[in-house]
């Protein structure tokens, strides 16, 4: 039945080779389970409401990816799109939390109704690689500041605004071991390299006194905090409709190299690099936003650590549904993700940042109308701590230096839609 349902003789996987790849998978990534409740604390939600959130939009979008579309393709709140949600849109622009889940369900509308039109493509295909890239590596920066933080290694500061924490504190120093460790057991190819060193330095710390031991497991705790609790109205203000395209924007560019970096490794695409289902797939990333929002998470999206089960052997959506079923298992977990401090999970958030920042590497150094404007949108979103200046201020200064340059037409009608609305932004919201 799996495998006239998945295809998986005509992929060249058995069921076993899909279990492994998706077990692989989800350790790669299990460490969101414990990251996420701790970053959207900050925005007032309560943890614990989160976790159950957290592990049943993962699930249930796992499983729409893997029996909808059927790509091995993995699916949680992402990183990044947590940190805009809790830092940018809760404690930078004074939302509550319940407008920002309202922003991400419109925001997710939208996306969801691009997907099923030829738009989505249109805007995609628009945009230059310059911001792809550009955008992709200022939310690596703009979570490294964060994890840096965290860690108690970056402090504020009235005069120079950042300077250097206590390094001989004890949660600054098993930050440091931890990102250290999280990075050689990464080197050394260990499945689930991230969640092993955030439980190890959380175990380091609870030996040492740092950390209050909160339990193991327990039965999973009440989601009704946070459930159904999104104020789509207050969304809907104008203060807001930024907000919601820039959430649009950022899901857009992240599923897209998500979706090309696993597929390119699998062998699914086809010669002329064409994605089969396409449409299905994107239906299914869209969606898992939508359901995140409802249950009372951030932006779900497509996992690149999917490539994890790829390189296991991992072919078809029967990947996807293994990670799901995995993540509705942890949800029995909920006094370990309590028990992890700020300072063991620090070193995800600057390992991720690494991960991210790789991207700058391919900007067109050669060309300065390339990597400025990709550039500047990069170091915006740490200098500023929000994501969405970063996003407006590569579109603006792209589309100027173009036109300036004398290379107007370089520049595509989306770019310049996207432009003049964020400098009608700037110009009456502020």
């Amino acid at each position: 039945m799996l495998d006239q349902y998945f295809g998986l003789t005509q992929a060249r996987t058995t069921v076993r080779t899909e279990i492994l790849a998706g077990v692989t998978t989800f350790l790669t990534m299990a460490y969101i389970i414990v990251v996420n409740p701790s970053i959207l604390e900050i925005a007032g939600m309560d943890k614990n409401s989160v976790f159950v959130a957290t592990c049943l939009a993962a699930a249930l979008s796992c499983f729409i990816m893997g029996l909808y579309a059927n790509y091995p393709i993995a699916l949680a709140p992402g990183m990044g799109l947590n940190a805009f949600f809790a830092f940018g849109m809760v404690k930078g622009m004074g939302m509550s939390w319940e407008t920002a889940l309202g922003a991400i369900f419109c925001s997710s509308v939208l996306t969801v109704a691009l997907s099923l039109s030829p738009a989505r493509a249109w805007i995609f295909d628009g945009i230059p690689r310059a911001l792809k890239y550009g955008i992709a590596g200022g939310i690596g920066l703009f979570l490294a500041i964060i994890g840096l933080k965290n860690a108690g290694i970056v402090v504020d500061h009235p005069a120079t605004l950042v300077t250097l924490g206590d390094l001989k504190s004890g949660p600054t120093v098993l930050a440091a071991i931890g990102f250290v460790v999280m990075v050689a057991l990464d080197a050394r190819k260990v499945p689930g390299a991230i969640i092993i060193a955030i439980l190890g330095t959380t175990a380091v710390g609870v030996i040492l006194g740092l950390t209050t031991f909160q339990g193991i497991v327990s039965a999973p705790p009440s989601i009704a905090p946070t459930f159904l609790k999104l104020d789509i109205w207050g969304a809907l203000q104008i203060s807001v409709i930024s907000t919601i395209l820039v959430l649009m924007f950022v899901d857009l560019f992240d599923t897209a190299g998500t979706l090309v970096g696993v597929t390119q490794r699998a062998g699914l695409m086809t010669p002329d690099g064409k994605l089969p289902r396409l449409k299905k797939t994107l239906v299914a990333d869209s969606s898992a936003s939508l359901i995140g929002s409802l249950l009372g998470t951030s932006n779900t999206t497509s996992y690149i650590e999917s490539a994890a089960g790829v390189e296991a052997g991992g072919r078809t959506g029967l990947v996807a549904v293994v990670v799901g079923l995995l993540f509705v298992a942890a949800l029995v977990f909920a006094p370990l993700a309590n028990t992890v401090p700020a300072y063991a999970t620090a070193p995800a958030l600057i390992l991720v940042a690494c991960y991210m920042a790789k991207g700058l590497v391919d900007l067109d150094w050669n060309d300065i109308t390339e990597y400025a404007p990709g550039m500047i949108a990069a170091m915006a979103m740490p200098f500023t701590f929000s994501i969405a200046h970063g996003i407006a201020f590569g579109f603006i200064s792209y589309a100027a230096i173009k036109a300036l340059a004398g290379r107007a037409s370089e520049v595509s009608g989306a770019v310049w839609t996207i432009a003049i609305l964020f400098v009608l932004k700037f110009a009456f919201l502020g």
